[in-house]
């Protein structure tokens, strides 16, 4: 494939792969980013193209391999490692907010709030934060999903509402 027509299809294509870009981030800078990476992936492989393969799916497939590299380098990067002999950190608790006389009479206020609240708001909301997932939520319960969903986002408003003199 000539050096011009190479390019021009590269060039007639960033509208598409912004887009895609767009899909896989859905961060409009992270987007850019990712268009320009592919872009220049593309003309500095162009060698490799083959002229009988389809042009639009070998540069979304760079695109695609270029956003899941990029996505396990920031997973790998965010993984802590404790590599001490008793595996001291991993076993360290979250910080709860109990450590200080002002987070402890939060939860009391939190909790208290919460205690007001009827059982069909207060048993989805209370599992929510305990861990449970939505479908697990509404499978104990015998609700459907999108019922535990409106009673959660329901019971956060009231709770937002009960304490907003709080914050």
């Amino acid at each position: 494939m000539r050096a011009n027509s190479f390019q021009q299809k590269i060039l007639g294509l960033q509208g598409n792969l912004l887009s895609f870009a767009y899909q896989l981030t859905t961060n409009k800078e992270e987007a850019h980013d990712l268009l320009q990476d592919t872009t220049l992936k593309a003309l500095d492989n162009e060698e490799k193209f083959v002229d009988n393969v389809n042009f639009k799916g070998w540069i979304f497939t760079i695109m695609r391999n270029i956003f899941i590299n990029n996505y396990r380098q920031t997973v790998k990067k965010a993984t802590v490692i404790d590599q001490s002999e008793d595996l001291y950190h991993l076993n360290l608790s979250q910080d709860s907010g109990l450590s200080t006389p002002e987070g402890s009479y939060a939860v009391k206020e939190i909790s208290a709030a919460l205690n007001t609240f009827s059982d069909e708001y207060r048993i989805p909301f209370n599992m929510y934060i305990a861990g449970y997932k939505y479908t697990e939520i509404a499978e104990k319960m015998n609700l459907p999903v999108g019922t535990v969903k409106s009673r959660i986002f329901f019971a956060r408003k009231k709770l937002r509402e009960d304490l907003k003199d709080f914050r």
